[in-house]
């Protein structure tokens, strides 16, 4: 049964390949069409332009090459990996972009502002494409693939959240049976020996894992681990081959002073261009909130930085003047009533970060990093946590990979693993993606949701040893 499903893989991951290829392939179509039948004319008959076939080809390869990296980045490939809206979200995304600076492009040839519409018909098309491939491709997938079974093993952790995460992707996973690890390890390896698809093993103790890893390995059946803090300290490190056995080698310091010169100088650059687009927006909402009710147009509060060093962050108001009359920190709650209607809008559309610009140019915080706490916060978190000064070794970011792959709303100990996973897996490039992604997820509600009341007193329970 092992053998057959272990063989299945290698013809899933080529027939979506395939199902990507096809449907990036008739986005390149149709631009294609739109180039040789309505803009090139145009430019030739201004006499522009004058190309020869392969000028035509470079023309449509930079749109390829442009359309499959932000595909590829945002997801709009990954059918079957993210749900059916994420990946068309994700195409329209990409198609809005390398749309945009298609026509730049196309202006430029014309050397002056060419006709808007012709590109935003190709997009009207290609979008009405998008949404009929994504769920053609989400019906093939479901009928060719049907989710996986799966058995969860468990400790003394509660499983509501884990089981509560699957059930969002029933279209990839059903959990079939859960079981304690001290049922004993010999109880859950009989019972793997049943018709399960992949195992889960979440938050049971080490040497429990260890034997179920290697078992699982052994019968080539998939597991699905959530890692311990030191997983993902072991991400970071590296093999060194000193004598005749394998060496992991973990640094403290994540970045070499020539990342470190990289980052401070992309930071610099990018704050300068965002003030100077910016400024309009900025200077609107500094009217507006004014307006509203005579308070001060910006908030200042104090934040930790690098080496917990405090500093103060510079944010849009959002919350009444007297949100914290009684001096007691505490986090935005969903439908919180604190929230001003400017502030709620502003804080959708994130332009209440604006003013961190001025931070990131001062070098109090960086563009990507773990996002800044409050020391009171932090000093609560710690309590449960004491791993959680780690995410402070590099600066705090306006924008970080907790931000980009989790939520708002997601609990402070998997927020960690997260920031410890960009911080030990750190390269100038993750920095470039992360702001790429970053621009994606500005337009999904989801990642400024408040937290529930539950979320902010839910930490992780002491690590097993």
């Amino acid at each position: 049964m092992m053998v057959d499903k272990k063989s299945k893989e290698p013809k899933k991951r080529v027939i979506l390949l395939l199902l990507s290829l096809a449907g990036l392939g008739m986005q390149i179509a149709i631009y294609a069409g739109f180039w040789l039948k309505i803009y090139y004319p145009y430019l030739s008959h201004l006499g522009r332009v004058n190309f020869y076939q392969n000028a035509h080809v470079l023309v449509v390869g930079l749109y390829l090459l442009l359309l499959f990296f932000f595909q590829n980045t945002y997801g709009g490939l990954k059918i079957g990996y993210l749900k059916p809206m994420e990946v068309y979200f994700s195409q329209v995304f990409s198609l809005l972009v390398v749309n945009a600076i298609s026509y730049v492009q196309i202006s430029l040839l014309r050397n002056w502002i060419a006709p808007v519409q012709p590109i935003l018909s190709c997009m009207a098309v290609q979008l009405a494409f998008s949404a009929v491939w994504t769920w053609f491709c989400y019906r093939i997938y479901r009928r060719i693939f049907p989710p996986r079974k799966l058995l969860l093993v468990y400790g003394e952790r509660p499983i509501e959240d884990i089981l509560h995460k699957f059930s969002t992707r029933k279209d990839k996973f059903v959990v079939a049976k859960c079981i304690n690890i001290l049922e004993g390890t010999q109880a859950v390896e009989k019972e793997a020996e049943k018709d399960y698809d992949a195992m889960v093993l979440w938050d049971i103790p080490t040497h429990h894992r260890n034997r179920l890893l290697k078992f699982c390995y052994g019968r080539s059946l998939r597991v699905y681990m959530m890692p311990k803090i030191t997983d993902v300290l072991i991400q970071g490190s590296e093999q060194l081959h000193l004598f005749d056995t394998p060496i992991f080698l973990t640094r403290e310091n994540p970045l070499t002073v020539e990342q470190r010169v990289v980052k401070r100088l992309i930071d610099i650059f990018c704050a300068l261009i965002l003030l100077v687009t910016a400024a309009p927006f900025m200077l609107v909402t500094a009217v507006v909130i004014k307006l509203y009710d005579g308070g001060p147009v910006l908030y200042k509060q104090i934040r930790c930085t690098k080496d917990q060093k405090e500093f103060f962050i510079l944010k849009f108001r959002s919350m009444q003047v007297d949100a914290e009359k009684d001096g007691v920190a505490r986090l935005a709650t969903r439908n919180d009533a604190r929230i001003t209607p400017i502030g709620r809008f502003i804080r959708a559309v994130r332009i209440d970060e604006l003013p961190q610009l001025f931070n990131i140019l001062k070098g109090d915080m960086s563009f990507i990093g773990p996002r800044p706490e409050r020391p009171e916060i932090i000093t609560q978190y710690v309590e449960e946590m004491p791993e959680f000064v780690f995410r402070m070794k590099v600066k705090a970011g306006l924008a970080g990979y907790a931000q980009v792959y989790g939520k708002y709303n997601t609990t402070p100990y998997d927020k960690l693993k997260l920031d410890l996973a960009y911080i030990e897996n750190y390269t100038v490039w993750l920095d470039i993606k992360l702001m790429l992604l970053t621009l994606k997820i500005l337009f999904k509600p989801e990642s400024t949701e408040g937290v529930d009341s539950s979320q902010i007193t839910a930490m992780k329970k002491e690590e097993d040893r």
